[in-house]
């Protein structure tokens, strides 16, 4: 008993217990991945929220001039390669080691910001001739050019986050694993709060200014890789057989197609199709119809005249707007994790993705600043309480010894929702939320001016000739088509959806609990049948929309084959994802995936 004693008071005194001894545990390899994390979330943030204004800015105003279903089509290509990258690679840090891991993903982001900030001068190059001449023609390659960049940004990230989460999973242990984690991804956090901010000033400049900064904030990286030997990784036998990426991608399929797992995936997706709305069209919305002139002056009276950017007639950019976001998490993720430590986790999930459904419908109810800056507000209190709740709930509900493959497949979760979400703003918004585009509709519909004069004018001369015509000013102009169309009707989409993804995990809690409880559960029993069900109506929605969106758009009298394959190429990669999917369920089942539903149930 006395030794039992001593033993106790030993470890209640253990200096590496307390929070100074854990912080002094923190070896400096752990230091320096979590600065390269800082650095690496500065510059893809400070790109990301910039990036759906400047896709769609006119030419005369520095942009390229896409469209916003173009610039969904992008995204939505991104969000699948970010997203699906990481599982097919099949372990890229582990083959070739953490520090080639991140110097491929450093280069290959390095190169696609200076793409995109070159992508106008590149694409005259090619051309030949000024963009606006050459757009006129019909030979212009400025999609295609900010395509490649965007491409190289989203590989590099798919690479770079497995690697850097390795090599910080590789200096921790379990008694300071808890604080590591939290130090890490506080620090993704601050990184991702500077990014936007330097990006609100740049931008103001010019464009090209935001990706020129965030190429060489991320080439820091490489210089961490000088001052540390290769960690020990967590890899298996040299000579062991490791699957390619193609037998990757079938296995990865085929686990999706477990039940809880397939309809797991389809409760969350809707989650995220309407929360990376805050980064994918929001901006725009911003930047189009809502006056923060009386939030830039507060900010001005604060820290001065020249130190809040502003655009748009004394508008706050956008990027600093929605930087509330990452500053409210920043601050407050570890309150809201401490206060609803006790919840439960469905609770705390349900109550997260209340708020960010009240949010996102409220979204539409104003144009005033302060309302809008209100509503990001609640939608951040919301992703503080469902995100970290989220890979709780996973955790919770996968049966036993398969918690790591659960939370695998999140990501799949996250690409099918953020690209899918991707499409649809971008069809919504062009034809019903871009303030360009409603403004050549009024001219034409209810001021009588000819289509083709209206299509004549330079993009940056529509509105102001849209307050002319209407004896009006810029700021009455929008106000005007704010009243006569409506654009903000899409939020109220994107909160249903929220709402019935809302509804879909109830459902799915409550179905999973009773199975895991009876083994001769109907979920148990045709689980699998209900997969199939609901993959074949998703799959020739899919296949028939994207066809049909391929035909119309190859009509088109400006059309190429490039153009509509690029336009379309986000749906089509989820038409062929489920088409996929679809052809397996039907396949023997492998022994890696395979077994009774009872076998799958734990």
């Amino acid at each position: 008993m006395s030794g039992d004693s001593q033993s106790s008071s030993a470890s209640a005194h253990d200096p590496s217990d307390t929070m100074l001894g854990q912080f002094r545990s923190l070896k400096s390899v752990f230091w320096l991945a979590s600065w390269m994390e800082l650095v690496e979330r500065f510059s893809y943030y400070g790109v990301r929220v910039m990036m759906p204004v400047f896709m769609v800015a006119a030419i005369g105003n520095g942009g390229p001039e896409l469209d916003q279903i173009q610039k969904g089509s992008l995204f939505a290509v991104w969000a699948i390669v970010q997203s699906f990258v990481p599982i097919l690679s099949g372990g890229f840090a582990d083959r070739y080691g953490y520090k080639v891991n991140i110097a491929v993903a450093t280069a290959g982001k390095i190169i696609g910001y200076l793409i995109m900030a070159y992508c106008i001068p590149l694409a005259e190059m090619l051309a030949g001739m000024p963009l606006a001449e050459a757009r006129a023609l019909g030979i212009d390659q400025a999609y295609v050019i900010l395509f490649a960049g965007a491409m190289f940004v989203a590989f590099g990230t798919a690479i770079f986050k497995p690697g850097i989460g390795g090599l910080i999973a590789s200096q921790l242990e379990p008694k300071n694993s808890s604080l590591g984690w939290s130090i890490f991804y506080q620090l993704v956090n601050v990184g991702g709060f500077f990014g936007p901010l330097a990006a609100g000033y740049l931008r103001v400049i010019d464009w090209h200014w935001v990706f020129v900064l965030c190429s060489a904030a991320v080439a820091l990286n490489f210089i961490p890789l000088f001052f540390f030997k290769e960690p020990a990784r967590m890899a298996t036998t040299d000579g062991e057989d490791k699957p390619g990426p193609l037998k990757m991608l079938f296995e990865s399929l085929r686990g999706l197609l477990e039940p809880r797992i397939f309809f797991l995936t389809l409760s969350f997706a809707g989650f995220w199709l309407m929360t990376f709305q805050l980064f994918d069209i929001l901006p725009n919305f911003i930047d189009d119809w809502v006056d923060s002139r009386h939030l830039a002056s507060a900010l001005a009276s604060v820290f001065g005249e020249g130190a809040v950017p502003t655009v748009n007639g004394g508008n706050l950019t956008q990027e600093w707007m929605i930087n509330f976001n990452a500053l409210m998490i920043s601050i407050g993720t570890f309150l809201m994790g401490y206060f609803t430590r006790k919840i439960p986790t469905l609770v705390t999930i349900i109550m997260g993705v209340g708020m960010a459904i009240i949010a996102t419908y409220c979204l539409g109810l104003s144009m005033g600043g302060w309302f809008i800056l209100g509503c990001i507000g609640l939608f951040s209190l919301g992703e503080m309480m469902s995100g970290p709740g989220f890979s709780r709930y996973i955790v919770d509900i996968a049966p036993k010894g398969r918690e790591g493959l659960y939370i695998g497949f999140s990501n799949f979760t996250v690409g099918i929702g953020w690209s899918i979400g991707s499409i649809l703003a971008g069809h919504l918004y062009e034809s019903g939320g871009d303030k360009v585009v409603l403004a050549k509709r009024y001219m034409v519909d209810q001021l009588g001016m000819a289509m083709d004069k209206v299509e004549a004018l330079p993009k940056e001369e529509v509105m102001p000739k849209l307050a002319e015509m209407a004896g009006t000013d810029l700021f009455g102009a929008r106000d005007l088509l704010w009243n006569t169309y409506d654009p903000y009707s899409m939020w109220a989409i994107f909160a249903a959806i929220g709402l019935g993804a809302l509804i879909m995990l109830t459902i799915y809690n409550k179905v999973v609990n009773a199975a895991n409880a009876n083994p001769n559960h109907a979920f148990n029993l045709y689980g699998s049948l209900w997969v199939k069900a609901l993959l074949i109506p998703i799959t020739i929605a899919l296949v028939s929309i994207t066809t049909w969106r391929m035909g119309v758009d190859s009509q088109a009298a400006d059309s190429t084959w490039t153009s509509v394959i690029l336009s379309n190429l986000g749906l089509a990669l989820n038409a062929l994802f489920f088409s996929m999917m679809l052809i397996i369920s039907f396949l023997p089942k492998a022994d890696k995936w395979g077994g009774s539903p009872e076998a799958a149930s734990g």
